[in-house]
Order: C-alpha cells, then sequence, then structure tokens
C-alpha cells in the first residue's frame, strides 16, 4: 500500500491549499497537478496550436475533451515519479466520461489508501453554488464545468474518503484528513 495523501475534487474545493497545509504538518513535499501537468502532457505530443483550434472552434469543452487523455497521463507520470508526498489534482484530472481512460486512472489511484474528495457540502446544488462564488470567474461556457466535476460519478468513484469543507477552517479541515488517515494506518 502506498502511503501517500491525493486530494481531488472539483476547482476551487481548496486541494492546493490543503495540500500545503497537509505537506506543512507532516513533514513532507506538496506536488501539485496544476504546476507539473504542462510538461507531462508535452511528453506524449500535447499540440498547442491544435488546443488553439479547438478551443476557438468549440469552445471550452472542446478543450477539455482534447485535454482528457493528456490528464489521465499526467495522472500516471506523476502518481509513478513520486512517493511519500502530498499530491494536489487539478480539477479535471479525476474526471472523465471515457471508460477506458477513466479506468486507467482507478488502476493507478487503487494501490492509494489515502486519497480525499474534497466538497464544500454533501448537498449537490450548495456545492455548486458555493464554488461558482468561490472562483469568481466565468469564461465562455466554462461555468458549468465544475457542475459537471461535482455532479460526475467519477471523483465518487476514485474517493477513499469525502471531506465536505463548509463551514470548517482549512487547519479543521486538515486535522479531519490527518484523523482519517491515522485509522487506515
Amino acid at each position: 500500500m502506498k502511503s501517500e495523501i491525493i486530494l481531488i475534487g472539483p476547482i476551487g474545493a481548496g486541494k492546493t491549499t490543503m495540500g500545503t497545509l497537509l505537506a506543512s504538518r507532516l513533514g513532507l513535499t506538496q506536488y501539485s497537478m496544476d504546476d507539473l501537468r504542462w510538461d507531462y502532457y508535452f511528453e506524449i505530443g500535447y499540440n498547442e496550436e491544435f488546443a488553439k483550434y479547438k478551443r476557438e472552434t468549440e469552445g471550452f469543452w472542446g478543450i477539455y475533451q482534447y485535454w482528457k487523455p493528456f490528464e489521465a497521463y499526467a495522472v500516471e507520470r506523476l502518481l509513478s515519479s513520486y512517493n511519500q508526498c502530498v499530491i494536489d489534482f487539478g480539477g479535471g484530472h479525476s474526471v472523465y466520461e471515457d471508460a477506458a481512460l477513466f479506468q486507467r486512472v482507478q488502476q493507478a489511484l487503487a494501490p492509494y489508501p489515502n486519497v480525499f474528495l474534497l466538497l464544500p457540502s454533501p448537498n449537490l446544488d450548495e456545492s455548486v453554488q458555493i464554488l461558482n462564488e468561490r472562483n469568481g470567474y466565468v469564461p465562455d461556457d466554462k461555468a458549468n464545468i465544475n457542475e459537471h466535476f461535482v455532479r460526475h460519478t467519477s471523483n465518487y468513484r476514485l474517493a477513499k474518503f469525502t471531506v465536505y469543507t463548509k463551514g470548517k477552517t482549512p487547519e479543521e479541515n486538515c486535522s479531519e484528513i490527518l484523523n482519517l488517515i491515522k485509522v487506515i494506518e
């Protein structure tokens, strides 16, 4: 079994903030997918010009679909590159519509008992509302992406634990995660 702590969830759920707190409390290194993803994408042929074309002709959802195979690879690559650390995924790195891509990510995460889904609330409508308010920006049709991430089954199937953050400080959420980790050690 792997000892890494992996944080997943929609955009603005607090994954990076929580990762920083956990890494500090545990004396571990934190790796953020948002910082590393582009290097991984380019390793397998990510094409910026094609991505730009997809964005211009199909909007955000077009580029989102183009990213998915690169995101699955980035998950596999990140997990194989680092150990004894805290990892926070990007919002889309744990959501897959394509069954084969989802299965790849599911297999990559299978040996990790500490996969935490961060959401504001168990009420999905409330989570979407909180995240939309928290994120504060809505380019083209991107407003619906967090609703998609909140409602899609991928996060729930990948997570071993769900932590609801509404009404709690980051430190309280960090302590909750640390207590859950102690249960499985």
